[in-house]
């Protein structure tokens, strides 16, 4: 099974042939810009088709602070995507409290995980839209 770096190393050497299909779900690539650092970090995330958008869930396991790669796109929210082969710009935000209730059933149908870590933290786990530019 794949994991961080190797997960991300073997996405991309292989356009997804190796890493898009995950534990039963799907992963893709979030390349975003360090806030601090200003380098590109690229994280494999579990995602989900939404119309012509793409869905990522915040969740961090349900820890009590956000992932990394949240606070970067929150800081600069222009990002890079890749699922399968198709690489390409977008912009990431997070969903608004009208788009969120449908966005999170689809996510948690690709991964019931997501119900249980809301109940791990009080932190209102975020629903991010990336949407190709």
């Amino acid at each position: 099974m794949l994991f961080g770096k190797e997960h991300v190393e073997r996405y991309q050497a292989t356009d997804g042939a190796e890493g898009h299909e995950w534990q039963g779900t799907t992963a893709a690539l979030l390349t975003t810009k360090g806030r601090r650092s200003g380098k590109e970090h690229t994280t494999p995330l579990i995602y989900q088709k939404y119309g012509d958008d793409y869905l990522l869930v915040a969740s961090k396991g349900g820890a009590d602070n956000p992932p990394e790669w949240y606070l970067n796109l929150e800081a600069n929210p222009e990002v890079g995507f890749q699922v399968l082969g198709d690489r390409f710009r977008a912009r990431a935000r997070t969903a608004t409290p009208e788009e969120k209730p449908d966005m999170w059933q689809v996510m948690a149908a690709a991964w019931p995980d997501y119900n249980e870590y809301t109940k791990k933290t009080d932190r209102e786990i975020p629903v991010v839209v990336i949407e190709r530019v």
